[in-house]
């Protein structure tokens, strides 16, 4: 396994309508999470558009903590504030240091140690002043990116373009949805293409691209234009495929 620094963008929110207006807002259900869990949700628009991933962690019986990828802190705290109407919760923006761990090719999945939070696509992240075991090698910002992609997982900003994804092209709803929760912003959405089993116009899908592929380039099947490459590392990427490249 190896580690590298990854820092995010959090906000903490504390009182003792914090977990209960939270639970209202995000796509997931906070119920069950034990003090020192965390958690996976999305934040969305009334119109079931994806304003950001975030992790949750719940710090005490009245805060948690939602952090998402650096630069989109702002994105998060407006949406958690915009309908904090006679709620009594705090909300305190923070860059938050954190390590992430991730496995090498062969590894297999890598627990979650007590003290760290799952990762996004395998492994866990260290935050604060955890620091790795001494047989986790430290890599570049271009490893970490690699296992990344190979985990076909998103990021903000590339995949996930606030107010415009939907949840269902990134195929995280088994880890960051709730069917069972109850209402939240967004929900109408998620809820109706579930039910009718629909696949979205576009999926996010790993693939493999010519050398020198940038973001933005069209992907290519043939002499068709499958879809938009978002993230690259040497051949390998990620990109939002046309469902009907996906199904071919």
């Amino acid at each position: 396994m190896f580690w590298c620094p990854s820092p995010r963008d959090a906000i903490r929110v504390s009182g003792p309508d914090a977990v209960t207006y939270l639970h209202s807002q995000l796509s997931q259900d906070l119920r069950p999470l034990a003090v020192g869990s965390s958690t996976w949700a999305f934040l969305l628009q009334p119109t079931g558009r994806v304003d950001a991933l975030v992790r949750v962690t719940r710090c005490g019986d009245d805060e948690l903590v939602l952090d998402t990828d650096a630069g989109f802190g702002e994105v998060v705290a407006a949406r958690v504030l915009r309908f904090r109407i006679r709620v009594r919760a705090d909300v305190e923006p923070f860059t938050m240091a954190c390590i992430a761990v991730r496995p090498e090719p062969g590894d297999g999945e890598l627990e979650v140690p007590p003290g760290a939070v799952v990762g996004g696509g395998g492994g866990f992240d260290l935050c604060g002043d955890a620091v790795p075991a001494p047989d986790c090698r430290e890599a570049g910002s271009a490893e970490l990116e690699a296992a990344r992609i190979e985990a076909r997982w998103p990021a903000m900003g590339a995949e996930i373009v606030p107010g415009e994804t939907i949840p269902a092209e990134l195929g995280l709803n088994d880890v960051a949805v709730s069917f069972t929760k109850g209402c939240y912003p967004g929900q109408e959405l998620v809820e109706r293409m579930d039910s009718r089993a629909s696949s979205a116009p576009r999926l996010l899908q790993l693939v493999d691209v010519p050398v020198g592929t940038v973001p933005g380039a069209d992907l290519v099947v043939g002499s068709d234009v499958a879809g938009t490459v978002t993230s690259v590392q040497g051949t390998r990427a990620l990109a939002l495929v046309k469902r009907s490249f996906v199904d071919r």
